[in-house]
């Protein structure tokens, strides 16, 4: 069903082609995670790439990290800075196999990388994956990017018709500390399940 597969993304790695990669934690999510307090939150980080939100909580104390990604090629760059992570909680999978229950998932534009066709499905497993009263944090594309290969982004008003019915907005706004290169294109959201 999705072209942009394990394949697909593994030879972005492969080719270097990783725009999307910071090479630390977003500024946004790095603001939220520096407010968090519960250090035994289980928290997922889905699509997490190189997770360097995941070091970056690994290295607070938050020891409770589950990060999955399609390609290992990710996977086995976070082995690598941090090899006193969890391997068990570094998940070679497709995110719409996975099975748990989380406090607080992680997104750092992962719904954009994935096709427009799978946006519901996402918002269902979301939902079941998290606890009740659980989070889905952090940052969504806004502005207009791609119709034939990720990044796909959706507007505000696709967003709110989206995540309505399963979760309530906390926090819906344009990120105020996006990078330079990312100005106006975020928003950062804090959705509670329902």
């Amino acid at each position: 069903m999705n072209q942009f597969n394990k394949e697909f993304w593994t030879e972005r790695y492969q080719n270097n082609e990783t725009g999307w990669d910071l090479g630390a934690p977003s500024t946004p999510l790095k603001e939220y995670i520096d407010h968090l307090t519960d250090k035994d939150a289980a928290i997922l980080i889905p699509g997490a790439g190189n997770a360097y939100e995941a070091e970056y909580l690994f290295n607070k104390g938050f020891k409770n990290i589950t990060v999955i990604d399609i390609s290992e090629a990710p996977l086995e760059n976070i082995k690598k800075r941090l090899p006193d992570f969890p391997k068990e909680n570094l998940i070679l999978g497709d995110f719409f196999d996975h099975k748990g229950k989380y406090d607080l998932i992680l997104e750092q534009t992962f719904f954009c990388a994935l096709h427009p066709s799978s946006r519901l499905k996402y918002i269902e497993l979301m939902y079941k994956l998290l606890r009740p009263s659980g989070k889905l944090s952090g940052v969504l594309f806004t502005a207009p990017l791609n119709n034939e290969q990720p990044p796909f982004a959706a507007s505000k008003e696709e967003y709110k018709a989206f995540f309505s019915p399963k979760f309530n907005f906390k926090i819906f706004e344009n990120c105020r500390n996006s990078i330079k290169p990312r100005e106006g294109r975020e928003m950062f959201v804090i959705l509670e399940k329902k």
